[in-house]
């Protein structure tokens, strides 16, 4: 046995471990591993943004043209409605909202879930998470008055009325016949446009179609209890943005239509 120094380099851990081997490093997880989680939580967000934040809806029919693009068989505008602004104000006259219709407002309402049980599911389950349209009476339409103000149509001009005031609404290209001394509300065949005077109850407001010809809207509604008018808590949001398609895209005006 020999007495000579042991050489460092020789010397080994008492566990057994060799001092100059490298710590071993830690296997990375797999990414097929993680991809369910990753969609878990992207699902979640996505919940809770279409819930709380904003949410995207699909314009079915003409009531806003030229406004918003929607027709039977085409590709309607899909915009983007922030639920955020309403928790801390109320809806003013030239806002665009996407509301519940009441129930009076239900008549025409028909329901786009599956009859299968699976298909339904799924349905609903895209719901949650924005991608399929909800199964409910939403609808899309702008701000006229709010809770007491009086609205009427029309004036020498055709113009709508609030509390006596024209509107000013440049965003309306399609309307009603109304001639002076010939088709207005005052003559024997009266315009389209016309309709009695409605004082809107506090905490409710009354929207119309941009498309005054063809917008089944508060005028539609006007000998139901609320007469016409739709509750504030009704509003899910203000459309303010046209996401889809890409040659339609842009944010959606608020003008101020009574000039206060």
């Amino acid at each position: 046995m020999s007495d000579s120094p042991q050489d460092p380099s020789d010397r080994s851990d008492p566990n057994g471990d060799d001092p100059k081997r490298k710590p071993r490093e830690k296997k990375q997880r797999s990414f097929w591993r993680e991809l369910p989680i990753l969609i878990i939580v992207a699902l979640l967000l996505s919940f809770l943004l279409q819930t709380f934040v904003a949410r995207v809806y699909l314009i079915p029919s003409e009531s806003m043209e030229p406004t918003l693009h929607g027709c039977a068989g085409c590709t309607g505008d899909r915009i983007v409605v922030e639920k955020i602004g309403y928790r801390f104000g109320e809806p003013e006259p030239g806002d665009v909202v996407v509301f519940r219709g009441p129930d009076s407002w239900n008549s025409e309402f028909v329901s786009t879930r599956s009859s299968n049980t699976i298909a339904r599911g799924a349905q609903e389950i895209g719901s949650l998470i924005g991608v399929v349209a909800p199964d409910e009476n939403d609808l899309v339409k702008r701000v006229i008055a709010t809770g007491g103000q009086t609205v009427e149509c029309c004036d020498d001009q055709g113009r709508v009325l609030v509390d006596g005031k024209p509107l000013d609404e440049t965003y309306i290209t399609m309307d009603f016949p109304f001639t002076p001394g010939t088709l207005t509300c005052d003559t024997e065949l009266k315009s389209g446009r016309c309709f009695s005077p409605v004082t809107v109850p506090e905490g409710n407001i009354w929207v119309m179609g941009d498309n005054r010809s063809n917008s089944a809207d508060s005028r539609f509604h006007v000998s139901d209890e609320l007469m016409g008018t739709v509750p504030v808590d009704n509003v899910i949001g203000k459309a303010f943005l046209i996401a889809l398609p890409p040659s339609r895209w842009g944010s959606i005006d608020s003008p101020n239509i009574q000039g206060q």
